[in-house]
């Protein structure tokens, strides 16, 4: 399965069902689930400028979501527009794209990971890492469905 690196606060707004569109320098043709990691790094001036004062999950897998489409900003007046949606600064790049984002989900356990850049495919000790990987998230959100195993 993909998987994504998303430095906190943003990660945590992400999976929450807050952060709708998230902004990267470049383009993918990927769309679909992917995992959402964690990094070490956390951005503690968007975390105060957010007003976000809590104990972030770092270097892990602890969601995942949807991307169902890419938007290219090609003006800052777009880009400011859709501050509700990315919750980014006044830090504006010709080059933007918002990964459109929908369905995210938690885990109930955050699952240790090293990232990388990118999108990644996520990779476990086992030959069948997908499924397995799968199965995981699965057993996750039946958990939060029905509150317990």
């Amino acid at each position: 399965m993909k998987c994504l690196s998303v430095c906190q606060p943003f990660a945590d707004l992400i999976i929450s069902g807050r952060k709708t569109i998230e902004l990267r320098t470049w383009n993918t043709s990927f769309r679909g689930e992917f995992l959402i990691h964690a990094p070490s790094k956390i951005r503690t001036k968007d975390a105060r400028r957010l007003r976000i004062n809590e104990k972030f999950v770092t270097g892990a897998i602890i969601g995942k979501a949807r991307l169902c489409d890419v938007k290219r900003y090609d003006s800052k007046k777009e880009f400011k527009h859709d501050s509700e949606f990315h919750f980014a600064g006044e830090n504006f790049s010709s080059r933007m794209f918002g990964f459109m984002l929908d369905n995210p989900k938690p885990l109930n356990t955050p699952v240790p990971y090293k990232g990388k850049l990118g999108f990644f495919d996520v990779s476990g000790p086992k030959v069948r890492d997908r499924e397995i990987i799968s199965d995981i998230i699965d057993e996750e959100c039946r958990y939060r469905l029905i509150g317990h195993h």
